[in-house]
């Protein structure tokens, strides 16, 4: 049994392809099915049910290759003991982070990463919440940067910061004569809100307290997972939106016009990094968190007089 075997192993468990799990290794598919096909004979079992497509672990190749992760992540850590050791960081920091945050702190950070420690390559997709926690779990990536908590037992969640929500209202709604405003002042069909799979439409209707209603405009139906778009329709089509508190710096003054805040305690969500458990990389990823945190506002670090919403 060999590193390399379990690395194998665990990628067509991945990829459910051993065409695919071959690309990503950097091999040729004979060489990866050989390889699998030695690591079986020498346990003496069949790791994977190969009539079915795509191909899927057998019973006990799900519990092979589960140990198998811990041991590449065990054997990673060595790696990670000799960069500890050494006086700059470097090496890949493969990071996934939810749509609602990421243009509004990559932007801010990434450069000053990139600048500050040159030996490092950060690889970012921006994913749904549900996608970045498989492939944590998975250890397709190194951490996720998203809204917490996720009653996950096998991830650590490290808050980062609180942001508040506020709507976003057109000139001629009710509401934009309002100084502040309370959650049940929102008309639920009057609310552009983020398509299905987007954690922060749930925290919305969580807010809105009235999850039944959320057909929003009786005449017309939009799904996107973009809030500048969800902003867009107000601009132009009127209604009203939520947004995230560091959204607000990108907007213009008649822009802000167009902001209400909610009455204490406001409505907010917790940003977190989330890790695997037994992570490696600790340097590199105390380093992102601490990028992040010099950026987020002092009043953000701190969840007093906030009404946490849940996904």
């Amino acid at each position: 049994m060999t590193i390399v075997q379990l690395e194998y192993i665990v990628a067509v468990d991945t990829y459910r392809s051993f065409v695919a799990a071959a690309e990503k290794c950097f091999v040729t598919q004979p060489t990866l099915s050989m390889q699998v096909q030695k690591l079986e004979d020498t346990l003496g079992v069949k790791l994977f049910d190969r009539a079915k497509q795509p191909v899927v672990p057998t019973e006990i190749g799900s519990d092979i290759i589960a140990q198998a992760r811990i041991l590449l992540s065990e054997h990673q850590k060595i790696k990670e003991i000799i960069s500890d050791r050494q006086k700059d960081l470097a090496g890949e920091l493969r990071i996934g982070i939810i749509p609602t945050v990421a243009p509004y702190i990559l932007p801010k950070i990434i450069t000053q990463f990139i600048n500050k420690y040159p030996q490092v390559k950060l690889v970012v997709w921006e994913q749904t919440t549900d996608q970045i926690v498989q492939q944590v779990k998975l250890g397709m990536i190194d951490c996720g940067i998203l809204s917490t908590p996720l009653h996950e037992s096998h991830l650590t969640e490290t808050p980062l910061f609180y942001e508040n929500f506020v709507a976003y209202v057109a000139k001629n709604s009710i509401l934009a004569k309002k100084k502040n405003i309370n959650p049940e002042d929102i008309n639920m069909e009057e609310l552009w809100i983020l398509n299905e799979g987007h954690c922060m439409r749930d925290q919305v209707l969580n807010i809105c307290q009235r999850r039944k209603s959320s057909k929003g405009f009786q005449h017309f139906e939009y799904n996107t997972g973009s809030i500048e778009t969800l902003k867009r329709m107000v601009d132009q089509n009127n209604g009203t939106t939520i947004l995230p508190e560091l959204a607000l710096a990108d907007l213009t003054d008649k822009q802000l016009d167009k902001v209400r805040y909610f009455k204490s305690p406001e409505p907010a969500r917790e940003i977190s990094l989330v890790t695997q458990k037994n992570f490696v990389k600790r340097r590199l990823i105390e380093a992102l968190k601490a990028e992040i945190l010099e950026f987020v506002p002092k009043r953000m670090k701190t969840k007093k007089k906030k009404d946490l919403i849940e996904i």
